[in-house]
């Protein structure tokens, strides 16, 4: 009963989307694109010459089709009117609104129009400029073989400025520091600067030098950006180091921080997440202007047909479809929250089909320069094309499901911490609370570089390895347990006929043994089938978790809601999808964006999931919440820490 009332709301969310496509089916992009089915024997070429237009705009609309097309298999190509309008290259550059500018004057500083400004920033057809405000510059760029970023006024350069020509390894980052400026500021005396400018490349900058080199100690020092209204105390707490150690290390920061100061800092050492303040940003609602977001998911609807059976039969085949309609499920619902809010949610969807083609088709036919942040594609190979394509316009893109390490560019949120930062951070937890207790290290032959951390951070620690076969014996075990004292046995390993043996041989011991289990990687072998939960429970299981498991019993507001609208409790992808999506919506209502919204050092949680975005230097954010999670023998998982 309960399998079918799930089924059947997928089922509704899934007509419901298929209507949503349907009813939008003919719109102002059709004009500009349309689809064409590969037939048996055509090539790119023959497709190319058939529609009029070049190879080369097929494979960027189409990247997968450079290698190779088969029959069946769909491309995308656009009309004339598209290709010359995208001829004339469009970049982006982002403009902070300063005291008593307007739009006129922001208009005459780039050499656009009061209309370019508006086309791309919406909000500016019904509201006026607001001081702090970030605007998306429309600029044109001409293609030269040579980059030379100079004044035309060579007086002025001559009197107060020069002329820096950019060296080997010289950073963006690098030069604003040695000539004490921001980067926004290099930016402004270089309107046309690109993002990474060849060595040779001449720019206009200040007379006079702050530091004597443009380049750093990568091995020991990063750079940091410093944020609005940040003083030397904050700094303190955000980066751990006192005000006579920063001025130490950059001696022109003694008269005090500015904005965009670009700070030389000893480079992390470690993964682990520092200590946030905890906050609740229902309570901190300042700014209610509709959001827009857009949900980029894999729901392959072109598959749907008008046949309720035949879809639910879809809907029970395809785990991808049904990880997407959960995901989705509570995304809704996270839209409806911040309504009852009185804030209004535009939400834009569109399907993926979990082709990275398709993903660009859709951003390169739909205007996304108004929208306040994306959530998806799911796969990390697609979440990257996702921000490599919008990063031009500076819209923030969210992976919402993968923990894979991507490369993350400056608009790219990494909501899921990496399992490095997980091992780091458990290992970290059995050192410090290890003392007085017997400690067993038992690892696998694939787990060596785990065995080789935890001892050089437990060294009085006992190290078991299975034997040949791949298993241990009660003798192995027992040999080594200290009747004495609390015993901690950290297990690490993946093969499940390991894990089932070592947890049901300390199962079995007595309990005047006092045994604890852990380990730094819970993967999928632990729900293997001859794992007892059980026995886990038993043995006080202890593992770090990007994730908690909700309690009904706690009459959380989501839970209860989505119970009534769907007759079942949410799983973890549809809380995932609720969770997610509330924290982006609330750090929109708290902040101008997203940006702003994740510069402060805070924590935010809600129904399983919880979130501290640290922004990385010289790319973008990365989420470093996480729990300890403990078995408890009610059979459910405590948080630790």
């Amino acid at each position: 009963m309960k399998q079918h009332t799930y089924l059947m709301k997928l089922l509704v969310t899934f007509i419901f989307l298929f209507s949503l496509t349907v009813s939008l089916a003919h719109s102002p992009f059709q004009d500009k694109y349309r689809s064409h089915r590969v037939k048996q024997g055509e090539t790119v070429y023959s497709i190319a010459k058939t529609y009029n237009v070049s190879e080369n705009e097929i494979y960027k609309l189409n990247p997968d089709a450079r290698g190779g097309i088969s029959s069946n298999s769909i491309l995308i190509i656009p009309s004339s009117d598209v290709i010359n309008a995208a001829s004339q290259e469009i970049k982006f550059k982002k403009h902070k609104v300063r005291r008593k500018e307007t739009l006129y004057s922001i208009a005459r500083k780039y050499n656009v129009s009061e209309d370019d400004i508006k086309k791309y920033n919406k909000h500016l057809y019904s509201k006026g400029l607001k001081k702090g405000e970030k605007l998306q510059i429309p600029i044109s760029l001409a293609k030269t073989e040579t980059v030379t970023v100079v004044s035309n006024n060579t007086s002025e350069a001559s009197n107060n400025y020069a002329t820096h020509v950019v060296a080997a390894k010289e950073t963006k980052y690098g030069i604003a520091r040695k000539y004490g400026i921001s980067i926004a500021e290099l930016d402004d005396l270089n309107p046309n600067l690109p993002e990474n400018f060849p060595i040779g490349t001449e720019l206009k900058v200040p007379k006079t030098s702050v530091t004597t080199s443009a380049t750093i100690e990568e091995e020991s020092f990063d750079f940091y950006e410093v944020q609005p209204k940040e003083g030397f105390f904050r700094l303190k707490v955000k980066l751990g180091l006192s005000q006579e150690e920063i001025v130490a290390l950059n001696p022109y920061a003694k008269d005090g921080l500015k904005d965009g100061m670009i700070l030389k800092i000893p480079k992390e050492s470690t993964d682990s997440s520092p200590i946030s303040e905890k906050i609740d940003l229902e309570n901190a609602i300042s700014n209610r202007d509709p959001k827009r977001l857009a949900l980029l998911l894999p729901f392959q609807l072109k598959s749907a047909t008008d046949s309720i059976k035949a879809n639910t039969e879809l809907i029970k085949n395809n785990r991808t479809m049904r990880i997407a309609l959960d995901f989705y499920s509570g995304v809704l619902m996270a839209s409806e929250f911040l309504k009852d809010k009185g804030i209004s949610v535009e939400l834009n969807v569109y399907d993926t089909e979990g082709s990275a083609a398709k993903t660009t088709a859709i951003i390169s036919r739909n205007d996304f320069s108004s929208i306040d942040a994306v959530i998806g594609p799911l796969l990390s190979k697609n979440v990257e094309r996702a921000a490599s394509d919008l990063k031009s316009k500076d819209v923030p893109v969210f992976s919402p499901l993968s923990n894979r390490s991507i490369k993350l560019t400056s608009n790219l949120f990494q909501t899921l911490p990496p399992d490095s930062m997980l091992e780091k951070a458990m290992i970290e937890y059995l050192k410090e609370n290890s003392e007085g207790k017997n400690v067993i290290v038992i690892c696998d032959g694939k787990k060596a570089k785990q065995k080789t951390a935890l001892m050089e951070a437990i060294p009085e620690a006992i190290s078991i390895a299975p034997r040949e076969k791949g298993f241990l014996y009660v003798v192995d075990i027992e040999e080594k347990i200290d009747k004495t004292r609390e015993n901690w046995v950290i297990l690490e390993s993946e093969d499940p006929v390991i894990l089932s043996n070592v947890i049901g041989l300390l199962n079995g011991m007595p309990e005047t043994h006092q045994i604890r289990l852990f380990t730094t990687d819970k993967n999928e072998n632990y729900d293997y089938h001859d794992v007892s939960n059980v026995h886990l429970a038993n043995l006080d299981f202890t593992f770090p978790s990007i994730s908690r498991t909700y309690n009904f019993d706690e009459k959380n507001a989501f839970l209860v809601s989505y119970k009534n609208k769907y007759g079942v409790l949410p799983n973890r992808f549809a809380v995932r999808g609720f969770d997610l999506t509330y924290d982006i919506l609330l750090r929109l209502a708290s902040s101008g964006n997203v940006y702003d919204a994740s510069n402060n050092d805070y924590e935010t949680e809600y129904v399983e999931n919880k979130f501290n975005y640290q922004k990385k230097m010289f790319s973008g954010y990365r989420n470093n919440a996480f729990y300890i999670l403990k078995f408890n023998k009610d059979l459910q998982l405590e948080v630790v820490k």
